[in-house]
C-alpha cells in the first residue's frame, strides 16, 4: 500500500468504492430488528453510521420479514432492538462497545505493546495527527468514545475548509482522513474510551487506561478529546435524549423530523450548519438564542444562508425551558421564554436541537497533573512548576504530552485549525522523542 504508491491507491480506491456501496444498498453489515423511532435503535444506528459502518434495519412496525426474525430468535419487546451480526451470532439491545468488539472494529489485545505516540480523540486534530505521524514512520495509536470526526463529524456541510469550494460534509472530510491514517500504519480503536493517564511510571512511559481496564503503553501522548455536548439545565432533559432531543443532526435525524417544526438552541457555527440542514427537511425551524443576534458567533457566510432561508425563524433573546412528553412517545411539547419580556410560549414540537456549545473532555488527565485554565481546557507552552525546561507552544505542563484541537486553551475551535495544529505537533514529537532513550517493555 505504501510502496507502490500506484498499486497502493487502485486497492484503497476500489476498498473506499466497495464500502459506499454496500451502505447505499443496505447490504452487509449488521441486520437491526426494532421499532424505527425507538431510542436505542437509533443509537445504535447512529453508531453505525457515523463511523461508516454497512447496516440494515427492519422496522417492525412495518417490515414482514422482522416479525419472522423475531420469532425465529425467540425475542421479546424488552429485548429489542435485536442485532443479528454478519457471522450469524445474535446481540439483544448491546452497546456500542460489544456491537464494535463483535464486528471487529476493536481488536482483543492492540497489534503491539508500546507505541511511539498516543493520540486520544478522533476528531480532525486527532485524525491529523494520527496521518503525519503515521506517514513520517511515527507508531501510532488513536482512541476514541464515539466515532472518528468527533463533533465536526457531525456537520452537514462545511463550506469554508479550504479546497472545497462546494462545502463537504463532516463525516465525508473525517471519512477520508479515517482511511488515510490507517494506510499509513496507524491503529484506531473506536469505541474505545480515555479513563487515565499514568504519568509516573518508573520506565518513563505514559500508560492511558481505556474503559476496559486495558493500559496503552506509549513514549508520547497527544491529547485531541475535543469536547462534551453541554447539557442546558432543563428538567427532563436526560429523559428524552435520543427520543426526541438530539445533539447533531444527521439523514437519520432529518427523516425523523420531516415536515414537522423543531426547535433548533444555539448560535455557533455547528448550529448554523444545522439549522440549514434542516431547513431542507422540516417545515420550520425555530432557531433560538441567548443573545441578540448570531454576529459574535457565527460565520458571515452562514448568517446570510440563515436569513436567506424562509422557513428558519431566528428567536433572539429565547431560552428554552421545558419538555413535556413520555418514555413511550418521547417530546410531546416544548416550552420556551422570552427573556426580556419573561413571557413564555409554548408548541407541540417532538424534536430540539441542542449546539450550545460544549465542555472540555480533560477529566481523564487529572491523576497526571496537566495543567489546565479556568474552563478546563488544557495549557500549552507553559512550564510547569519546578520545571526548567521550556515547553514547545503545543506542550502541555508535563513533558510528552501535547495538546490539539478544541481541547486546549486558546484554540480557534475551526476545523482548518485543529488539523493545522495537530501536522504542527508532528515536529513536536519528533523533537521529544529524538531526546529520549528508546524504552522497551
Amino acid at each position: 500500500m505504501i510502496a507502490e504508491a500506484e498499486l497502493g491507491e487502485r486497492i484503497t480506491r476500489a476498498l473506499i468504492l466497495r464500502r459506499v456501496n454496500l451502505i447505499a444498498s443496505n447490504a452487509g453489515g449488521p441486520v437491526l430488528v426494532g421499532p424505527a423511532s425507538d431510542a436505542n435503535l437509533l443509537r445504535l444506528v447512529n453508531f453505525l453510521t457515523r463511523n461508516g459502518q454497512p447496516h440494515h434495519v427492519l422496522d417492525t412496525a412495518s417490515d414482514d420479514a422482522a416479525a419472522a426474525v423475531l420469532a425465529r430468535y425467540e425475542s421479546t419487546p424488552g429485548e429489542l432492538p435485536l442485532v443479528v451480526a454478519p457471522d450469524g451470532s445474535i446481540l439483544r439491545n448491546p452497546t456500542e462497545s460489544d456491537l464494535a468488539v463483535r464486528l471487529g472494529m476493536v481488536q482483543p489485545v492492540p497489534r503491539q505493546e508500546l507505541y511511539d505516540v498516543a493520540v486520544v480523540g478522533g476528531g480532525p486534530a486527532g485524525l491529523a495527527t494520527a496521518v503525519y505521524a503515521a506517514s513520517e514512520g511515527l507508531s501510532v495509536i488513536v482512541l476514541d468514545a464515539t466515532s472518528f470526526g468527533g463533533q465536526a463529524g457531525a456537520s452537514a456541510r462545511i463550506e469554508n475548509y479550504l479546497g472545497f469550494p462546494t462545502g463537504i460534509s463532516g463525516q465525508a472530510l473525517a471519512g477520508r482522513a479515517f482511511v488515510q491514517a490507517q494506510k499509513f500504519g496507524a491503529e484506531i480503536m473506536i469505541p474505545m474510551r480515555a479513563s487515565d493517564l499514568d504519568c509516573g511510571r518508573k520506565d518513563g512511559l505514559f500508560g492511558v487506561t481505556t474503559e476496559c481496564e486495558r493500559t496503552i503503553l506509549s513514549r508520547s501522548v497527544v491529547v485531541a478529546s475535543g469536547a462534551r455536548y453541554r447539557r442546558p439545565a432543563v428538567e427532563n432533559l436526560s429523559k428524552f435524549e435520543g427520543h426526541g432531543v438530539w445533539f447533531w443532526a444527521s439523514p437519520i435525524e432529518a427523516r425523523l423530523c420531516a415536515s414537522q417544526e423543531v426547535v433548533l438552541v444555539g448560535g455557533g457555527n455547528s448550529a448554523g450548519q444545522a439549522a440549514v440542514f434542516l431547513s431542507a427537511h422540516a417545515s420550520k425551524v425555530r432557531m433560538m438564542v441567548r443573545g441578540s443576534g448570531l454576529a459574535a458567533s457565527m460565520s458571515r457566510y452562514l448568517i446570510d444562508r440563515i436569513e436567506a432561508t424562509s422557513n428558519i425563524e431566528l428567536m433572539t433573546g429565547t431560552e428554552l425551558v421545558a419538555l413535556e412528553g413520555s418514555d413511550e412517545t418521547g417530546i410531546e411539547r416544548v416550552r420556551w421564554r422570552n427573556r426580556n419580556s419573561g413571557e413564555e410560549t409554548e408548541a407541540p414540537i417532538a424534536n430540539v436541537f441542542l449546539f450550545v456549545g460544549a465542555d472540555p473532555a480533560t477529566g481523564w488527565l487529572e491523576s497526571c497533573g496537566v495543567g489546565v485554565d479556568k474552563a478546563g481546557f488544557v495549557m500549552t507552552g507553559q512550564t510547569g512548576s519546578g520545571n526548567e525546561r521550556i515547553a514547545g507552544p503545543l506542550e502541555s505542563t508535563v513533558p510528552g504530552i501535547f495538546a490539539v484541537g478544541d481541547v486546549r486553551s486558546g484554540s480557534v475551535k475551526h476545523v482548518g485549525g485543529a488539523i493545522g495544529e495537530g501536522a504542527q505537533v508532528v515536529a513536536a514529537l519528533h523533537k521529544f522523542l529524538a531526546e529520549r532513550p528508546t524504552e522497551t517493555v
